[in-house]
Formats: structure tokens, C-alpha cells, sequence
């Protein structure tokens, strides 16, 4: 992967979130001086030809001095009132920012719901994509007025990693009130800045905190989670302030850059890797965990020792491994009260006792995605399964996994 920031400054398409500390004051009043210094750096970007998609924060505190409230709410129906009241008094300042420029802009206001439905993601990604093809710049916000949990989504900061991914973006940028990573909370002394991040292991050491800032809910921990989904699906980041948008998407050396640390996967893939809510589990034995870990396997029965949870065909679903470890996440096929009477029992005897249909794998190969990376044999046949513990004598064709790929 190139460590050259080029990759933002010559992308066709960048999503750029700005958080609620960003955009508003000390007093908690929405700080429209900044929105609209933003809106024209991201017209400046749309005029030379490249597409713009803006995630932004700032709803609930857009509505905290309006609605004379001491601080960002602490109970949940007053944060969705604010955000109800908000999340209006912020779309009409973008809406007339864009105009000063000649462009239009739409609200699509997501939860984390939206990103957990398999079908809402999809809608989401077309409504994206037709507001672009239409000259329209996208602007998303979390729907906090009808949030429950999600509210504490990470001050959008997840969700525009997932929305990079949604839109197959080119590049993120996200802009905060700190110029990038530092070594530790940047205000101590003997904190480093951090230029450049090229994988993981950059990151040893770093001290960071949970806590966001008082007018907004991410914090430094919500933002690198964020930049492991982009990188991890094959996305540069660049993590600096508001004041230095111009020159992130020129590709001018500010804030923190995060090089692409895998390559772009389909987006069922990452929804299952990074969005899905689990239904349920499978418990793998030995061997099927090891051929699933290794990046190799479809899982069929045999290689299953235990299904938990209630959940339909279709929905995602975690692979574990017999001590309990999460190795991946798949769309299983069957309903959860079928899987108990196929649990290791091979192909050939579904069929012949069941009938046809009940020989499929529980979750294939093109509907899984590995959450940790094993070591990857090679095996001597691509369609030849590598099989269950409890299977080792029945023919290689009937085991309990077969070949696939995985998101590293």
C-alpha cells in the first residue's frame, strides 16, 4: 500500500465528517462562521470535479442553546428532542451554505439500525449513489430523534467509516478538534504527534481516551475504530482539524495520516464484518474452527458442534471456536430450530434422510468473513474440504469446510 496522500487529493469520491466540537462554540450554539467555511471548502472540492459526501454531527447540539439547556442531554427523550429540534436549524444552515455555491444538498438522516439491516444498507448505498448521479451532495447525520442506543454511536464517527465503504468512496477525512494522533492526550507534556500510521502496529503504545468532548460523543477511541473499518476494506484516512480540511483534501502533509491496510471487499462482507448484529452462534469443533481460521472454509454440519440463539435463514450469525473465540461472522443458511438434528452429520446422510436442500453448507463461502486471521494452508484441492474432528474418516469430499476467501 502507498504511504502517499496523494490518494486523497486525487480521489473521486471522499466522504468528510465533522464532528459536533467542530461546528459549534464554548457556548453550545451551533457556529455557523465554521459550517459555512466548510461548506466552501467542500464546494471548492466539488468544482474541480471530484464528489463530495458529508457526514456530520451536531443536531443535538445545534438545539442546546435554543432550547436553553444546560449541556448535551443526558436522558434519552430530551437528547431526541434536541436532536428533532437541531437536526432541522442544521440542515437549513447547510442548505443555504450550498446554495451560495449553486449546489443542492440532501439529508438522509441513518441510525445504527440502518447499518445492521442487511436491506436498509443496501437502500441507503442506492440513495447515495442516485443523489450523486444527480449532482447532489449527500448530507448524513445519525436520525438521533428516534434513536435509542445509537445515540452513543460514536459521534458518527463508525458511521462514516461504513458509509466510505457504502458509497465505495476513495478516500475519508475526518475532522475533529485535535490535529491528528499523538502519543498520548495531546494537552500532556512530552505528547508526539503522529504523521503517519501504516497498520496496527503504529499503534503500540498510543495512549488514548474513551471520552469525547462535551458537546460531542466520540472521542479518540471511536475515531481509530473508525479507521480500521476504512483501512481494513482497502480506504486512506486522514484524521485532522476542521481549520485544516483545505489542505487534507490537497494531500498536504496535516494531521495523521492511515494508509489502506487491506484491500476493498465486497460491501456484504464488510456489513458482516463491521455492522451486523449477530442473531446467534455456531460452535465449530477443532478442526472446522482451524480450516475456517485459516481462510479456507464454508462450514457445513459436520464440522458444527452446537448452535446458540434463535434466529432465521439469511441472518448473520458468529463462528466460534470450541474455547469460546469469535473467528467470524457468516449468513447461515438454515433456521436455528432445523440446525440441531444436521450438527455432524455429512452431506450424504442429510440428503439421503432429509431430501434434497439439506445438504447445503450452514454458511458459504461467499456469505463469510473472518475476524481473525489464522495461519492460511493451502490445500491440495481447491473443492476439497478440510473437515471436522469428528469426521475424519468419511471421504475428503464430505468434511466439514471447503475453500474461501476472507477480509484480513
Amino acid at each position: 500500500m502507498s504511504d502517499s496522500r496523494t490518494a486523497i487529493a486525487q480521489a473521486r469520491r471522499t466522504v468528510v465528517k465533522i464532528g459536533s466540537s467542530s461546528l459549534t462554540g464554548t457556548d453550545g450554539r451551533l457556529n455557523v462562521p465554521a459550517l459555512e467555511a466548510l461548506v466552501a471548502v467542500l464546494a471548492e472540492r466539488r468544482d474541480a470535479g471530484h464528489e463530495v459526501i458529508l457526514v456530520t454531527s451536531g443536531a443535538i447540539a445545534a438545539a442546546i442553546a435554543p432550547l436553553g439547556l444546560p449541556g448535551r442531554p443526558r436522558d434519552l427523550a430530551t437528547a431526541q428532542a434536541a436532536a428533532s429540534v437541531g437536526q432541522g436549524l442544521l440542515i437549513a444552515r447547510y442548505t443555504a451554505a450550498f446554495a451560495d455555491h449553486g449546489l443542492r444538498v440532501g439529508q438522509l438522516l441513518l441510525t445504527a439500525a440502518d447499518t445492521l439491516r442487511r436491506d436498509h444498507y443496501r437502500n441507503a448505498q442506492r440513495s447515495i449513489e442516485r443523489l450523486l448521479e444527480l449532482g447532489v451532495v449527500p448530507v448524513i447525520n445519525e436520525n438521533d430523534a428516534v434513536a435509542t442506543d445509537e445515540i452513543r454511536f460514536g459521534d458518527n464517527d463508525r458511521l462514516a467509516a461504513l458509509v466510505s465503504h457504502v458509497a465505495r468512496a476513495d478516500a475519508l477525512v475526518l475532522l475533529t478538534d485535535v490535529d491528528g494522533l499523538f502519543t498520548a492526550p495531546p494537552d500532556r507534556p512530552g505528547s508526539r504527534h503522529i504523521p503517519l500510521v501504516r497498520g496496527p502496529e503504529d499503534l503500540t503504545g498510543i495512549e488514548v481516551t474513551a471520552r469525547g468532548t462535551a458537546v460531542g460523543t466520540g472521542g479518540m477511541v471511536t475515531k481509530l475504530e473508525s479507521v480500521r473499518i476504512a483501512t481494513a476494506s482497502g480506504t486512506p484516512v486522514v484524521l485532522t482539524t476542521a481549520g485544516n480540511a483545505r489542505a487534507a483534501l490537497a494531500g498536504e502533509p496535516v494531521g495523521t495520516y492511515f494508509t489502506p491496510t487491506g484491500k476493498r471487499t465486497t460491501r456484504k462482507r464488510l456489513w458482516l464484518a463491521f455492522a451486523a448484529a449477530p442473531k446467534g452462534r455456531l460452535i465449530l469443533d477443532e478442526g472446522a474452527a482451524r480450516a475456517v481460521q485459516g481462510g479456507l472454509a464454508s462450514l457445513l454440519p459436520a464440522g458444527v458442534l452446537d448452535v446458540e440463539g434463535a434466529f432465521e435463514a439469511g441472518e448473520p450469525v458468529e463462528l466460534v471456536n470450541p474455547a469460546g473465540k469469535v473467528i467470524a461472522r457468516g449468513l447461515v443458511a438454515y433456521d436455528s430450530a432445523d440446525i440441531p438434528a444436521l450438527l455432524g452429520r455429512h452431506t450424504s446422510y442429510l440428503r439421503a434422510r432429509l431430501g434434497d436442500g439439506f445438504d447445503r453448507a450452514l454458511v458459504h463461502r461467499d456469505d463469510l468473513v473472518l475476524l481473525r486471521r489464522g495461519r492460511k494452508r493451502a490445500p491440495a484441492n481447491a473443492d476439497a474440504p478440510a473437515g471436522g474432528d469428528g469426521e475424519r474418516t468419511r471421504p475428503r469430499a464430505e468434511a466439514g469446510v471447503v475453500p474461501t476467501g476472507a477480509i484480513r
